[in-house]
């Protein structure tokens, strides 16, 4: 049985395939093309894929494949309707990454309410030639008695939520937009825009979310509140956050993915010189933890479906 990895080196270490397979093939990067994608997967039994797409396109062409294993929590890369009418079994590894993103937005609320990106360059341009200890500048804000509004109550939503409470944070989790009945422990999408200090996305992407964050959105939230995106980038309208952040009503954002990734088209948003912008290149999942067991859920995907009975399965 033939596995082959699409996106190997999206993972830091290598994995060890799995001793019933006759043949892994590890590519460490595959250019999204439908010819190319087709012909590294022709005689692929399973394939593995953290965010190169496999399209209707490419899986009318590929009749050997029998699985695909996400290497992810989100599966957006993946046309589950297309996977359903092929008899393509899809799982992906559901939580592993909880503790590493969860950790990584409360560290993003920490840098953005105390201005850490302003006085790091404050440290270097303006403090040696300063007349006194201090430097005084942007705004610094305490995280205790603010309020989180958190997009999505997942695993991963939930552990942000827990966090956030034990730092003395008031924690609202949102309804989905649109939504009349609004279910216990959530309060309505516009409420959360309007109360909250900072705002963090842990939704799925799909068509109902994509684009979630924009103008209008962000023209409700409060003068001067933050958002933080480490879930997809599409949710969110870039240029909307970026008119905010020049406007001065976002008072700043942590963003660890964008909309285009890698971002080759050089967004406006990578040059922005902004006090109070924070991008990273979609990395707070990968902590030592989360790397390993994101190793261990896609071993154990492919063991269960060898085995006949696969698990995490999202067709």
């Amino acid at each position: 049985m033939q596995i082959v990895f699409l996106d190997s080196d999206t993972i830091p270490e290598l994995l060890p395939p799995p001793g019933w397979t006759t043949r892994w093939i590890n590519r460490p990067a595959t250019e999204q093309d439908t010819d190319i994608v087709v012909d590294a997967l022709a005689d692929a039994d399973i394939c593995i894929t953290n965010k190169i797409k496999l399209t209707a396109a490419i899986l009318a062409k590929l009749p050997r494949l029998k699985f695909v294993c996400v290497a992810a929590t989100g599966y957006d890369c993946v046309d589950l309707q297309a996977c359903r009418e092929h008899g393509i079994t899809v799982s992906n590894v559901p939580g592993y990454s909880k503790q590493s993103v969860a950790e990584g937005v409360i560290g993003f609320i920490f840098s953005l309410r105390r201005a850490l990106p302003y006085y790091q360059t404050t440290a270097r341009r303006a403090w040696p030639d300063s007349p006194h200890f201090c430097v005084h500048g942007a705004p610094l804000l305490n995280i205790r008695g603010a309020t989180l509004g958190i997009f999505g109550q997942g695993a991963i939503g939930s552990e942000v939520g827990r966090l956030a409470q034990a730092l003395g944070m008031h924690v609202l989790f949102g309804e989905h937009r649109n939504r009349h009945e609004i279910r216990p422990g959530y309060v309505r999408f516009e409420t959360l825009l309007a109360q909250s200090d900072l705002i963090t996305l842990h939704c799925p992407l799909t068509e109902a979310t994509r684009g979630m964050i924009g103008h209008a959105e962000i023209a409700r939230m409060k003068p001067g509140a933050m958002l933080i995106n480490t879930a997809r980038g599409p949710l969110i309208n870039e240029q909307a956050v970026l008119d905010a952040l020049v406007s001065g009503h976002l008072g700043g954002a942590a963003l660890d993915v964008l909309s285009v990734e890698p971002p080759t088209n050089d967004p406006d948003l990578l040059q922005l010189n902004h006090p109070n912008l924070i991008i990273t290149p979609h990395i707070t999942w990968a902590s030592e933890d989360g790397v390993s067991r994101l190793m261990q859920g896609i071993i154990q995907n492919l063991n269960a479906f060898e085995q006949g009975h696969p698990i995490n399965v999202v067709t």
